[in-house]
């Protein structure tokens, strides 16, 4: 079953054996948040993969970052001639030292660095308005917002396991529950986190023609 906020608020007062009066809806989206956002560092999801396409101004080298952005993944460059490229990530002092007078334009942008948590920066200042295509890691919707509460989000829709398992673990932990039972719960969302990772970083990314079919070695006697 695909959970809705709804849904996934009564399982976690069902499996806890408490009420809406502990476990009241604002506790419970805290948890769920937490939870949610303890999946997305701990394992990478095709689902939250984005891209933005914008345009360097000539003379600027800074970027401004998307509103939603966690990490960026790699930055593509389209020339005026149509020639793509990719620029190569650096630290801001290398930045620096690779280009010290930031205020004039120079030419076509090789590297790309972190500036701030507002900003990203190319180097050489770019001379025109050069296309970019940036791939980033975006903050994923959340079950406890709207249109998630009612429609349900990837996570919630594909792997109720995961989800459930890891706001249960906060759940206990709020309540002080049973160790024995956090203890379960904690094992439980470590088995689903570790599935949800190979499915995720492992099998989504194959491709059966080139890296051929997933087989399990198995153990036979000898003859």
């Amino acid at each position: 079953m695909a959970y809705t906020l709804a849904n996934l608020q009564d399982d976690i007062r069902s499996y806890t054996e408490v009420d809406d009066g502990v476990l009241t809806t604002g506790i419970l989206n805290t948890m769920i948040k937490n939870s949610e956002n303890k999946i997305y560092r701990e394992s990478d999801s095709d689902d939250n993969r984005f891209y933005a396409t914008s345009n360097l101004a000539a003379g600027s080298r800074y970027v401004t970052i998307p509103s939603d952005l966690r990490f960026i993944r790699y930055v593509q460059l389209t020339d005026a001639s149509g020639n793509q490229t990719f620029l190569e990530k650096k630290d801001t002092s290398y930045m620096a030292t690779f280009y010290d007078t930031p205020g004039a334009a120079s030419g076509i942008p090789k590297y790309y660095a972190n500036w701030d948590a507002n900003y990203w920066v190319v180097a050489p200042t770019p001379n025109a308005t050069n296309l970019i295509t940036l791939a980033y890691t975006k903050q994923p919707d959340s079950i406890t917002a709207s249109p998630g509460s009612t429609q349900g989000t990837y996570t919630s829709n594909k792997y109720q396991d995961l989800l459930l398992y890891a706001c249960l673990v906060e759940a206990y932990g709020y309540l002080k529950g049973p160790a024995d039972m956090l203890q379960y719960y904690m094992q439980a969302y470590q088995k689903a986190l570790q599935s949800y990772s190979i499915e995720q970083q492992g099998r989504r990314r194959r491709d059966e023609y080139q890296d051929g079919v997933i087989r399990t070695p198995l153990k036979s006697p000898s003859p």
